[in-house]
C-alpha cells in the first residue's frame, strides 16, 4: 500500500536482535497505523503485563500520510500500558521525530524486553542498529541530543529521554530534538518515557532520507485534496498563518480566553479565575519572552514558539511554553510570572517530564502543605520551591521527592487525601476546568488514558464553534461532540496528523487525501466505523485491566465545589450523561464493551 514503509521492526532488547514484520494489509485497513497499530499491538502483547516490566512493549509507531506532502502530517505516537495509570497509554509529539522514522524505512519501532546495559537504537535505511549509550546514560535531553549530533551529524533526529525516564519518574516524557526543532517537543503524557527508561533505552536515533518520501497511488486526487485542505487552513481564523489566534500567538492565545470563561484551574482548581493570566498569556509572552517562531514538517500555521531569558536566575532559551505547561506551571500552582514559568517548563524538558502531570503533582504538593500533610512546606506561587522540587523529582530525591515522583494521585493517595488530586483513571486533567465547559467533563470522565483534552476536544465547539457552536454551560448535546471527536481524534492519532488540521479540515478531507496516497477508497463515514474500532479497541483494553464505569468518574471537587462563577457539575446529570455515552456506543450499563460489540468491530 502506497504511504507506509511495510517495514516495523521488533526490537528484542535482551538478546540484542531485530526481526522486520512487515505491515498486515488488513490490520492496516482496519486500524490504518499510529495509534490505531500501536494499540493492535498492544492488545496481543501487552495485557496483564507490569507497566515497567521486560514484558511490556513500547511501540513508536506513524501512520501512512506521516512524511507525506499533506499538511500537518508530522505526528509520532509512543503506545504502551502506563505506569502511572495502568492503562492503555498513547502520547504524541509534532516536530519531525515521526516524519524522520518514515524516511529511515519504518512505519514502527517496537521495544520488547529490557536491555541490561543503556543502549541507543540507531534507525537508517530500513535496518536498526543497536549501540551503546553508556555515555549518554544521566544526560538530560539537550546534552544527549548535542552528543547524538556530534557523532551521527547534523540531520540525525533524537526521540529519547532524560533522567526521569532514567529513574522511572511515573509522568517521564519521551522528548524530541532535530535541527528544526532545537528547543525540544514532547511525547507527553502517560509516563511513556518511563517505560523506555525501563528498557534502559536512551532513545532513538533517526537518519531519514528524503528519497524515501511517500508516494501517492493517486497523484492527482492527492494534490487536489492536499491544495484543498491548505486553502481551507489559510482561510481559518484560528489556522490561517500569520493571521489566524494559533499562528500569532501559539496556543497560549487560549490562556485569557478560557479565564474569561472562568473555565482557569487556579491553585489546583480551588478557583477557576487566575487573577495573573494576563501575565502568562500568549499576548504577554509575543511581547516579553518570545524569540522566535518554530513550525512543524509540512506545516504552514507555526504555532511553536521559542522562549528566552536573557539573564537573571531564569536564564534559559527553550521551545514553548505552550497553554497547557503555562497553565500547569502557572495558574495551577498559582505562579504568576511568564519568565519563571517559561524556565520550569524548560527544565521539565532537560530532565524529561510531563508538563501537565509535574504541574498537577506540584499543586497537590501546595494544598497538602496547607493540610499540614508533608513536612516541607511548599507555597503557592514558589518559584524557587518549584525549581528545586522538579530537580528532586527528576532524581527521586529525598522523601518528597520520591513520594511526587510517583504522580499527583499516587501522592496524593499516600499522603490520606486522594480528593486533592485533580485526576481521572490517575492522570491529571488539562487547562480547562469542567464546571465551566460541560463537554470537558465528559471528556475527561470517559477517556482511556485518564483525564485528556485530546481525546475528545469538546473545546472546539464549546469555545472555537468547530464543527458547530455549543454553549460551555449546557450538558445538552455534549455526548454527540465527545463522541465525534473521540473517533476523528482516533483516526488523526492513526494516520497521523496534527489535531490543529481538525480546526479547518473535515472528514471529507481526511478521506480525500488517504485515499489518494494509499490508493484505499475510503469515505467519511468509513472513517467514523474505524475511529470507532479504534477507540473501542482501547477501551477493550482498559477492561481487560479492570476498568468499567466506576473509574469513569471526575473528581469530587468538581461535584461539590463551585466554581468562581458558582457552577457545579451536576452529578445527577453526569450519570444520565454516561448512559447515553453507553448506550450511543454500544456498551453495557456498566460501562463495558459485550463481545457483540467488539465482533461488531472485528476487534476480536
Amino acid at each position: 500500500m502506497s504511504g507506509y514503509a511495510n517495514r516495523i521492526a521488533w526490537v528484542d532488547l535482551a538478546e540484542k536482535r531485530v526481526e522486520y514484520l512487515e505491515v498486515d494489509e488488513d490490520e492496516a485497513a482496519k486500524f490504518i497505523g499510529g495509534r490505531g497499530l500501536g494499540g493492535r499491538f498492544l492488545l496481543k502483547h501487552a495485557v496483564g503485563k507490569d507497566p515497567l516490566s521486560p514484558e511490556n512493549i513500547l511501540a513508536i509507531m506513524v501512520g501512512p500520510m506521516t512524511g507525506s506532502d499533506a499538511p500537518l502530517s508530522n505526528r509520532i505516537a509512543a503506545v504502551t500500558r502506563s505506569p502511572l495509570t495502568g492503562g492503555f497509554a498513547d502520547s504524541h509529539c509534532g516536530g519531525y521525530a515521526g516524519p524522520a522514522l518514515k524516511l529511515s524505512g519504518f512505519d514502527g519501532v517496537i521495544l520488547a524486553g529490557a536491555s541490561d546495559d543503556p543502549v541507543l537504537l540507531v534507525a537508517k535505511n530500513g535496518a536498526i542498529t543497536i549501540e551503546s549509550a553508556k555515555a549518554l546514560w544521566g544526560k538530560n535531553t539537550f546534552d544527549a541530543y548535542q552528543s547524538v549530533k556530534r557523532k551521527y551529524g547534523a540531520e540525525a533526529v533524537f526521540y529519547g529521554i532524560g533522567p526521569a525516564g532514567e529513574n522511572l519518574v511515573k509522568f517521564a516524557n519521551i522528548m524530541h530534538f532535530s535541527r528544526f526543532a532545537p528547543g525540544g517537543r514532547a511525547s507527553g503524557r502517560c509516563g511513556t518515557g518511563a517505560v523506555m527508561g525501563s528498557k534502559r533505552v536512551k532513545g532513538l536515533v533517526m537518519l531519514p532520507d528524503l528519497k524515501r518520501k511517500p508516494q501517492p497511488a493517486d497523484p492527482s486526487k492527492f494534490r487536489k485534496a492536499v491544495d484543498e485542505s491548505l486553502r481551507k487552513i489559510r482561510e481559518s481564523e484560528v489556522t490561517s498563518p500569520g493571521k489566524g489566534g494559533l499562528s500569532v500567538y501559539g496556543t497560549a492565545v487560549l490562556v485569557n480566553v478560557i479565564n474569561e470563561l472562568k473555565a482557569f484551574p487556579t491553585r489546583n482548581a480551588k478557583q477557576t479565575i487566575f487573577e495573573h493570566a494576563y501575565y502568562i498569556s500568549g499576548e504577554n509572552l509575543r511581547g516579553t519572552i518570545l524569540r522566535r517562531q518554530w513550525t512543524c514538517f509540512m506545516c504552514p500555521v507555526a504555532c511553536k514558539r521559542e522562549s528566552e531569558v536573557k539573564d537573571g536566575k531564569f536564564k534559559h532559551e527553550s521551545e514553548g511554553p505552550e497553554y497547557e505547561s503555562i497553565w500547569a506551571l502557572g495558574a495551577m500552582t498559582g505562579l504568576g510570572h511568564i519568565e519563571a514559568i517559561s524556565y520550569l517548563n524548560y527544565l521539565a524538558n532537560a530532565y524529561g517530564l510531563d508538563t501537565i502531570e509535574l504541574g498537577n503533582t506540584l499543586a497537590v504538593a501546595c494544598e497538602a502543605s496547607e493540610m499540614g500533610l508533608i513536612k516541607d512546606a511548599v507555597k503557592w506561587g514558589d518559584a524557587d520551591a518549584f525549581i528545586d522540587l522538579v530537580r528532586k523529582i527528576s532524581y527521586r530525591e529525598g522523601e518528597l521527592g520520591n513520594l511526587l515522583a510517583e504522580g499527583g494521585a499516587r501522592a496524593a493517595e499516600k499522603l490520606g487525601a486522594p480528593e486533592i488530586s485533580m485526576s481521572v483513571k490517575g492522570l491529571s486533567i488539562p487547562a480547562y476546568d469542567p464546571r465551566g465547559v460541560k463537554g470537558m467533563g465528559l471528556t475527561y470522565a470517559t477517556s482511556n488514558r485518564g483525564a485528556c483534552h485530546l481525546r475528545a476536544y469538546a473545546i472546539a465547539s464549546e469555545v472555537l464553534g468547530i464543527p458547530y457552536k455549543t454553549d460551555p454551560l449546557a450538558y445538552d448535546g455534549k455526548v454527540d461532540i465527545v463522541i465525534l471527536f473521540e473517533r476523528l481524534f482516533a483516526i488523526l492519532d492513526s494516520m497521523t496528523f496534527c489535531k490543529f488540521s481538525s480546526f479547518a479540515m473535515t472528514k471529507e478531507d481526511y478521506a480525500a487525501l488517504y485515499s489518494g496516497l494509499t490508493g484505499l477508497e475510503v469515505t467519511p463515514d468509513d472513517l467514523d466505523k474505524i475511529g470507532e474500532r479504534i477507540w473501542t479497541q482501547e477501551r477493550y483494553f482498559n477492561q481487560l485491566h479492570g476498568f468499567s464505569r466506576k473509574d469513569d468518574i471526575l473528581p469530587r471537587r468538581f461535584f461539590e465545589e463551585t466554581s468562581s462563577h458558582g457552577q457545579v457539575y451536576d452529578r445527577e446529570t453526569f450519570e444520565r450523561m454516561l448512559d447515553e455515552y453507553y448506550r450511543k456506543h454500544e456498551y453495557d450499563p456498566d460501562g463495558r464493551v459485550p463481545e457483540e460489540t467488539l465482533k461488531k468491530l472485528e476487534i476480536i
